[in-house]
């Protein structure tokens, strides 16, 4: 058996190397759309992190996890779009537009970046916290809770569908201007843009790691092996759940701002079932036991999606769903298994030596 220090270690390392790699980019990229893409996908790489988070190591299936997607991206837009706004001129076009003559009380919040931001963020952390607290208490889980999700996202994309005066309906919040952070901007094109992506997805992927090797998460991965258990031992399941729901949340919310500062556009497609399923699939193509695993395997469905989906149009969708097929028959760790398996086949791989044992000598056992 390796060395459990070794081993975390070696995790660190390999963790080190990746994000390294990921900040070289922008160095030897020098096309602007190019550059852009790749923040999309670091967005992505947040989501199926938060994913991993909560289904791989906290083993709650969440099918909705658009949800705090989606309602920080509409935080985000709704507080670029206010920094575009005078004060002779506080309502925005799409009010207008649909009859308001006044902004709403919804809106007032996001006048202010730094309140925007924290309302963008704190909601649908609240949201979380509010909702598995609710689930969790009632011991609602596995394909139950995973349908609560899918219902409670929804009825949120119905609502922001229907409410066309306030969140402008199936046209969306397009902010007319970048993010404006004191006399900074940050140009969605710039290298900027794409640092900051990665420095969130950075500092989320280690918190995410600290909490997956810390008590409390070892905790939480014994209560997704066996709850019951860990509730004999006299363990609060519900509040372990409701943790680990609400952090997964709140790193989906923060990816939500950074798509909309990437992109400068939301609609209800941000918070589509389809979406969130996506989310899923990226974590278990990838490994959704491995944080690390989970963030590329969105970086490799994405892209696939994104150079491949031209190329085969429709069929884009059958080939994803093949592979998805054959990960989850053959790999149920996903491509992280993959790569398991070859270490361990290293490890194992015995070493070639010249030494020959003496006769008579018995080997001795290994302990």
């Amino acid at each position: 058996m390796g060395n459990p220090y070794h081993n975390k270690t070696a995790q660190w390392i390999a963790y080190a190397l990746f994000f390294l790699a990921l900040a070289a980019i922008p160095f030897s990229v020098d096309d602007d759309f190019l550059l852009n893409q790749l923040a999309t996908y670091g967005v992505y790489g947040m989501l199926a992190l938060s994913i991993s988070l909560c289904w791989g190591f906290g083993g709650i299936l969440n099918l909705g996890q658009g949800i705090a997607f989606g309602l920080g991206a509409y935080g985000m837009a709704m507080t670029m779009q206010m920094q575009t706004q005078t004060a002779e001129n506080p309502i925005p076009p799409i009010m207008l537009n649909n009859g308001l003559d006044y902004l709403p009380f919804l809106w007032w919040p996001f006048q202010n970046t730094v309140s925007g931001l924290i309302f963008a963020v704190g909601i649908p952390t609240l949201f979380c916290a509010v909702f598995g607290r609710i689930m969790f208490k009632a011991r609602v889980s596995g394909a139950f809770f995973a349908i609560m999700t899918l219902a409670m996202l929804s009825a949120f994309y119905t609502i922001i569908l229907d409410q066309q005066a306030y969140t402008g309906g199936v046209n969306g919040i397009t902010p007319p201007s970048p993010l404006q952070l004191g006399s900074f901007q940050i140009d969605p094109y710039s290298p900027a843009a794409y640092w900051t992506v990665f420095f969130a997805l950075l500092i989320a992927t280690v918190i995410a790691k600290l909490i997956t090797q810390s008590s409390f998460g070892l905790v939480t991965q014994a209560i997704r092996d066996d709850a019951e258990r860990v509730r004999f031992l006299g363990y609060s399941v519900s509040s372990y759940e409701t943790t680990i729901y609400t952090i997964s949340g709140l790193i989906a919310a923060v990816a939500g701002c950074l798509w909309v500062m990437v992109v400068q556009y939301v609609s209800p497609a941000q918070l589509d079932v389809g979406l969130s399923i996506s989310m899923v699939i990226w974590a278990a193509i990838g490994g959704r036991m491995s944080l690390l695993w989970a963030i590329i395997g969105a970086f490799l469905i994405q892209g696939g999606q994104s150079y491949l989906g031209d190329a085969f149009l429709s069929t884009w969708l059958l080939i994803l769903g093949g592979f998805f097929i054959v990960v989850v028959r053959f790999l149920p760790n996903g491509l992280a298994s993959l790569v398991e398996a070859g270490l361990g086949m290293l490890a194992s791989k015995p070493k070639e030596t010249s030494f020959r044992e003496p006769s008579g000598v018995k080997p001795v056992p290994s302990e």
